[in-house]
This record gives structure tokens, sequence and C-alpha cells, in this order.
């Protein structure tokens, strides 16, 4: 079996089927790959939030970035929407594809840890607030050795947020980020970002503006016009796996019959650090 690690997210777009991801990614492991997937569910969130009555809101920090306020009823949604809704159905498509996964969340095994504020400035409903029942917070740390137990016996470990607080309470993080540190501790070779876009756009708009590659500077911003909304975060978790060791990092097409071998084949944008050479 190959040392090699790819470390593959999906998004929580609706475009993606993850019925194709699955089946992809349990033929991979057949031939002697190794796969971790990390998954979110925006869109599972939001529908079961509506379903159960409880509002959702967002959080924009003084920076500009925005982010799900989880509240402790969005909390409790969120962790229904992901370890109730979503990881059964993964674990049960790769079964179905014959190998083994085995579901967990960042809090299992201290898998994924993480700080939450105990109060920060944000806008929320246009209003410069003071928040302090978020359980929204940074990953601080990823134990690998439970996902390298479970590798080295065939298994996919099917990974999602949240994570455990230092207070010992679940923390809600960003599954992108958390898919990074993840790949940054197993030492994997690799990380594929897949959305339900072909990769990186200049347009979000214009399927064929795809960049075939983009260079982040050392800040991990691509100064590229046009990239940007929801596309940020993905950048920022691509630059903290290639600082951290992941020698490719590949941000691609969720919605093809074959995704992950697309992506491993090239398909998609190649995220890669911006190499200055200084002359003299």
């Amino acid at each position: 079996m190959t040392s090699e690690i790819t470390v593959v997210k999906c998004g929580g777009s609706p475009l993606i089927d993850r019925a194709a991801l699955c089946a992809d990614i349990a033929g991979l492991t057949r031939a002697g790959g190794r796969v971790v997937l990390v998954h979110g569910g925006a869109a599972e969130v939001d529908g079961l939030a509506a379903q159960l009555g409880v509002p959702q809101r967002r959080l924009t920090t003084p920076g500009g970035t925005s982010s799900r306020y989880t509240d402790p009823a969005t909390l409790d949604v969120l962790m229904m929407a992901l370890a109730g809704r979503i990881k059964p159905e993964l674990v049960g498509a790769l079964a179905a594809g014959g190998v083994r996964a085995v579901g967990l969340t960042g809090l299992d095994g201290s898998l994924i840890t993480a700080r939450r504020p105990a109060a920060h400035r944000a806008v929320v409903d246009g209003r410069k607030v003071v928040v302090r029942d978020d359980r929204s917070g940074r990953i601080e740390h990823v134990d690998a050795g439970l996902l390298r137990i479970l590798l080295a016996h065939d298994m996919v470990p099917v990974v999602s947020p949240p994570a455990l607080g230092l207070d010992g309470l679940a923390v809600n993080v960003d599954a992108d980020r958390a898919a990074a540190a993840i790949a940054v501790a197993l030492g994997a070779t690799r990380l594929v970002l897949l959305t339900g876009a072909p990769g990186v756009l200049t347009d979000p708009a214009d399927e064929t503006s795809l960049l075939s590659e983009l260079a982040l500077a050392a800040d991990g911003t691509s100064g590229v016009p046009g990239v940007g909304g929801g596309m940020t975060v993905k950048l920022a978790a691509a630059h903290a796996a290639l600082t951290g060791g992941v020698r490719e990092v590949r941000i691609a097409d969720g919605r093809s019959a074959a995704p992950l071998t697309g992506a491993l084949a090239g398909k998609g944008t190649a995220v890669v650090e911006n190499q200055l050479v200084e002359i003299r």
C-alpha cells in the first residue's frame, strides 16, 4: 500500500454529487490509496435550521470576514446535520463501494481542538455588537494518531466539525481549515478541496475563466482581481497546508462523476506558493 495520504474536503454545495465522490474514493482505496474525507454541510445546516425554526445569522468581523453565527441552538442544528445526516450517508456510500469507513467529528478522541474567544466584536444584522455566545473558534491542534490507526487498517476516516473546545464543549470550526490542519498533521502528500465550480475562477459567472494555477503571496492572498468571496477561506486553507508542508493543493470540481480522480489527474486549479527570486 502506498504511503502517500490524500485529504479531500467535500464542500457543502448541493451541486456536489456525494455518492459519486464516495464511489471514486472507494475505488482509489481498493487500489491501495489512503484517503481522509473531510466534509462540511452548509446547505443541510440551513435546511434543517429552517425545518426546526432556528434563525440563521451571519457574523462579520471588523476585517470583513463573514461566518455563521453559531449560537447554542445553531450548534445543536449543526451537529445534527453533520453527524446525524451527512456523515451516515457518506459512510454508507463508502461501504456500498466496498471499503470500511469510520465517521468522526473533531470531538472524537480529541481529534481537533479549538479555541473559542470569550467575546469578540462583530456586525450582526447590520449592528455593531459584542458577541459572547458564539460557539465558533480557531483550530489549535490536530491529534492525528487515531486517523493513522484507521488508515493503517485500510479504513477511510470521514471527519467533520465541530471541534473540542478548550473548555470541553463543542466548537464550530471551518471545514476547509480543518481539512488543511488534518493534512498538515498527517504529513499528507496532497489536499484536494472540492467545490461546486471547476476550480478558481477570475469571474464567478464564467466557468471558462478557470485558472489552471494560482500562486499565493506570503500572506496567503492571491492578488488576482475577481478571486474572492467564498473562495477566500479556501485559499487561506490552501496557504496553511502549503506552509505546513503539504506538497500539492488543488481546488477542483466536485460535480463530476469521478471528482477526486479528475483532480489527481490535474483538473481544477493547482494552488502554489509564490516563489520570488531575489535578483542581485
